[in-house]
């Protein structure tokens, strides 16, 4: 398939029919679309010395929604024929239980590309792919004699996706992602201690398959699981916590992020319900969700139901100031759609869900950050984490920590868990570092069932009298 041909041309529909088949679904409804969706992907995962797993998908199909008030019909199929789609119709009109809606006026138009549309799962071959793998194997293992185990992984995808409405408007997007990761386990003696780094985002293989690129991932992979293997038993109690820059946003995002979306707060189930206008975090904390940024793995030109993406403010200066909607809930909410409706894939409804989510920089020095910090943790890294919306309440795993002992960064600690409260703990952030990054693009989110690719990022921070949980 090229990138210029459509979806319903492909699989020899008549677009006339189509029309009149999604006209026939959603005739009387407040809102809704067809969906259509053509992806391909891969994925080669290199694993002790061989190539362990090489696979390749190819999905299409298309789901079509009624949306009236807070009910929704929806009808999937993998069959993108005049039969099913027929179907479809038939199935989504009974959410209209009868009443006619007035049908929502089509989302704006952009021209605004935040990726090229080229497939990146053709370049490299798939030869050149397993070579590259092979070259990451060795290279980590010369590195250094404690390795003894490395895991090696590319991936692609090529998604195209195009909305029609009832009211004829048709939008169109053509998405790229690819994604490397490394995993290495370092052993002295009977102690084994791994490490792990990844990096992607909305363009092609170019950038990853740099020497530069990949060895830098292997040493920083190699350089975490050393620091492990001296790391000691993490203490426990409550402490003043110092977190990095970059990937440890994901903590913002689960913990804070979830609770500004529209369906949560419309619903009142967020912690953060009611609570627009008000002080929800110390001075100083800004925290944004930008769809907008270029070619980075959360971003879209357009979200899944055609709205463009945007750089929306949601807490300026520690007041909450908007949250992240979809077209349903923010109707209902009377508010704007802000390009946050997203979903997995065409067998999936759309729902608020953030893209590229990142609190804004400080004026601290982070040196001056730890400085301050008679006894605590410096968090570099995390691995998992959950969040409950309703109470706010979250635990995250550190997987690289360091005590901070009289203002300096003493050894690294293993074990360490995050224990807390969003909306509480945002109060607790007492210095804000200038050291903003972005992570490497490796972010996943789940919600409802569904994952999509998203961001995260922020300064080093200084968060008060945060539980953490230990093994020491």
């Amino acid at each position: 398939m090229t990138s210029s041909s459509s979806l319903i041309d492909r699989a020899g529909l008549d677009r006339g029919k189509v029309r009149q088949l999604v006209g026939r679904g959603l005739d009387g409804a407040d809102d809704g679309e067809l969906f259509l969706e053509y992806r391909q992907a891969e994925a080669l995962t290199f694993d002790n010395g061989r190539l362990k797993q090489a696979t390749y998908d190819t999905v299409q199909g298309f789901g079509l929604r009624a949306v009236k008030d807070e009910a929704v019909g929806y009808a999937h199929a993998s069959d993108l024929s005049e039969a099913a789609l027929g179907r479809a119709a038939e199935a989504v009109r009974a959410v209209k239980g009868g009443h006619s809606g007035t049908y929502a006026e089509a989302p704006t138009r952009t021209n605004r590309k935040l990726y090229g549309d080229e497939n990146p799962l053709g370049s490299p071959a798939f030869e050149a792919k397993v070579k590259l793998l092979e070259s990451i194997d060795a290279y980590a293992r010369e590195k250094d004699a404690r390795v003894r185990q490395v895991t090696a992984s590319v991936g692609a995808s090529w998604q195209v996706v195009e909305i029609l409405r009832a009211d004829g408007e048709t939008y169109r997007d053509i998405r790229p992602m690819v994604r490397m990761n490394v995993s290495v386990v370092a052993g002295d003696g009977d102690r084994q201690e791994s490490g792990s780094y990844g990096f992607g985002g909305r363009e092609g293989f170019q950038r990853l398959i740099e020497p530069q690129a990949w060895q830098g991932a292997v040493d920083e992979a190699i350089r975490q699981a050393l620091v492990n293997l001296q790391a000691l038993p993490a203490p426990a109690g409550e402490m003043d916590v110092v977190l990095g820059s970059g990937w440890p946003g994901v903590m913002l995002h689960e913990a804070v992020g979830h609770g500004l979306e529209g369906d949560f707060n419309r619903k009142k189930t967020s912690a953060f319900a009611g609570l627009m206008g008000q002080q929800v975090a110390a001075k100083g904390v800004t925290v944004v969700d930008d769809g907008t940024m270029q070619a980075r793995r959360g971003s879209l030109s357009i979200d899944d139901e055609g709205t463009p993406t945007n750089r929306t403010v949601l807490i300026e200066d520690g007041i909450l100031v908007g949250y992240m909607q979809d077209r349903q809930n923010a109707r209902l909410m009377r508010m704007t759609p802000t390009g946050n409706g997203r979903r997995e894939s065409h067998a999936h409804v759309p729902m608020p869900r953030m893209t590229n989510t990142y609190m804004l920089a400080g004026n601290r020095d982070p040196k001056e950050i730890i400085a301050s910090v008679k006894n605590g943790l410096y968090a570099v890294s995390f691995g998992g984490g959950q969040v409950d919306i309703t109470s706010g309440k979250y635990v995250f795993q550190c997987t690289e920590t360091y005590r901070i002992e009289n203002g300096k960064v003493g050894a690294p600690v293993k074990g360490a868990m995050l224990i807390g409260n969003g909306p509480t703990d945002l109060h607790r952030i007492s210095m804000i570092g200038n050291d903003f990054a972005l992570d490497p693009g490796i972010g996943t989110c789940g919600k409802n069932g569904q994952g999509v690719p998203v961001g995260v990022g922020q300064p080093s921070l200084r968060m008060d009298k945060i539980t953490v949980g230990g093994t020491a």
